[in-house]
């Protein structure tokens, strides 16, 4: 069975990807994940989506966001769809 990611990637480079959540993205889809490099993300428009890393309380993802590697984290739906540019970190 295929897995359906609950975004679409409009451009993926070594350095960067521009991600869509769409606002018909149910808000079960976005579960807690973690990922295998750090990451920084910045919302390309302004929006009330939220953003939570494991045992902080949300925050507004109009803010720059760096994420560790491996640290538990998630989004929070708000209206309308989200399009954020997350640069990777290699190891």
């Amino acid at each position: 069975m295929e897995i359906v990611e609950p975004y679409i990637d409009h451009e993926v480079t070594a350095e960067y990807i521009i991600r869509e959540f769409t606002e018909a993205v149910d808000p079960r889809e976005l579960m807690w994940h973690r990922d295998d490099e750090d990451r920084r993300i910045i919302a390309l428009h302004e929006t009330d989506w939220k953003f939570q890393l494991d045992n902080s309380l949300p925050i507004n993802i109009n803010e720059d966001i760096s994420v560790p590697k491996n640290e538990w984290h998630r989004l929070i739906k708000g209206t309308g769809s989200l399009k954020v540019k997350i640069y990777k970190k290699p190891e």
